[in-house]
């Protein structure tokens, strides 16, 4: 298993393999995240963080699923235009990826193992949230229904680290 975030890599949006290390020194706050769900409204307020704090060090990798209720059943082109007209999103977005079961992306299998969660190595629903400081290790865990702006004492003092 990786010993840090920076070592994975995940596929962006746009089809290319993006290397974690990329970031490296960075706060990332990853989301997994959904066009159809009730909770896709968060995305504006993930955007609101990102433009506040993007030039202090935060990156937001969003990265679409499916697995909860058939809630992101669009390729990763329509999911971007989804999220840029109706959202403003300028943060990064991902190749459509499965964060459980066997078959969940390696981000994913190495967040639940350093933030498990009430349901141990599972996620619940979509728009569970990690923040992983700028070492790459250190990993908080958000649920789902925790709104983007009550993440924000979180990510300053992430930051300020």
């Amino acid at each position: 298993m990786a010993n840090s975030i920076f070592e994975l890599s995940a596929k962006a949006n746009d089809g290319l393999d993006l290397p974690l290390r990329t970031f490296e020194g960075r706060v990332l706050l990853v989301v997994n995240t959904a066009s159809k769900c009730g909770f896709t409204p968060q995305y504006e307020g993930l955007e609101a963080l990102y433009k506040k704090y993007k030039d202090k060090g935060l990156v937001i990798l969003g990265f679409p699923c499916d697995q909860f209720a058939h809630q992101e059943p669009e390729g990763d082109a329509e999911i971007a235009n989804f999220c840029k007209a109706n959202f403003g999103v300028t943060f990064p977005l991902m190749s459509k990826v499965e964060v459980n079961g066997p078959n969940a992306h390696p981000v994913f299998y190495y967040l639940k193992r350093k933030a498990p969660g009430f349901l141990g190595g599972r996620i619940k629903w979509n728009f569970t949230k990690f923040l992983i400081g700028r070492d790459g290790k250190a990993v908080q865990r958000f649920a789902s229904a925790i709104e983007p702006r009550e993440m924000e004492k979180d990510i300053e003092a992430a930051l300020s680290t």
